[in-house]
């Protein structure tokens, strides 16, 4: 479903007056585009120290550094000593928690009125094929179709203001593509070491998956306010 047009939501901040934190932010690719489209500050979370410090690199040489801290923490022990924030963005992070502990957390986090964007992988369909559920009972039993993860949003105490599904284009071109050219290469370079080749031929299945079974899952970002 496409976000459509609608009125601001009530008690919404002004722009230049954000307080923003980006949960599982890894090397920051939606962190840079966040700080340029805004003029608030950015608190910028991940538990790896490496994707921060490119995070750090990419804010500098794009010139918006000084809108963005970066903090090495566990998501799971953000508090109230970091916020209340205006708004909570997590792009394909959250569901580290679980997607309902993942919203409660955030409610804690967030002002009253504040605002929550979040992806999450969810089922478009309700009659995926047995390979794809197989898949995805193994690597993500929790996921649930979009009126579930609606219904849980609800029911952590957010008002749902729209939501949209992922193009695939947004797969393939930044990430499965780039990604399949790279494990020609690995394939070669551990042509002889068993759990190496194991490990790439797990992601290989991954993208095969998703070229069959595209059209039944996928990511959708949906966007709240807290009540």
């Amino acid at each position: 479903m496409l976000l459509s047009a609608r009125p601001e939501p009530k008690g919404a901040p002004e722009p230049g007056q954000l307080r923003i934190l980006d949960i599982g932010c890894g090397n920051g690719a939606q962190t840079i585009q966040l700080a340029k489209h805004t003029n608030g500050s950015i608190l910028a979370v991940d538990n790896h120290r490496p994707f921060l410090d490119e995070l750090e690199r990419r804010a500098e040489a794009e010139g918006v550094s000084t809108k963005i801290t970066v903090c090495l923490k566990d998501m799971r022990a953000l508090g109230m000593e970091e916020g209340p924030f205006d708004l909570i963005w997590s792009e394909g992070a959250l569901y580290i928690m679980g997607f309902g502990k993942g919203l409660a957390v955030c409610h804690g986090l967030l002002r009253s009125g504040g605002l929550l964007a979040v992806s999450e992988l969810s089922w478009f369909r309700p009659d995926p094929p047995g390979e794809c559920q197989q898949f995805f009972a193994n690597e993500y039993h929790a996921m649930a179709d979009i009126d579930t993860n609606v219904a849980t949003i609800e029911k952590c105490g957010y008002e749902t203001l729209g939501r949209f599904a992922l193009p695939e284009s947004a797969w393939w071109v930044p990430y499965y593509q780039p990604l399949e050219r790279r494990l020609e290469s690995l394939r070669d370079k551990y042509a002889t070491d068993p759990q190496r080749i194991k490990l790439i031929e797990s992601v290989q299945t991954e993208i095969e998956v998703y070229r069959k079974y595209s059209a039944y899952y996928g990511y959708v970002f949906y966007l709240m306010q807290r009540s």
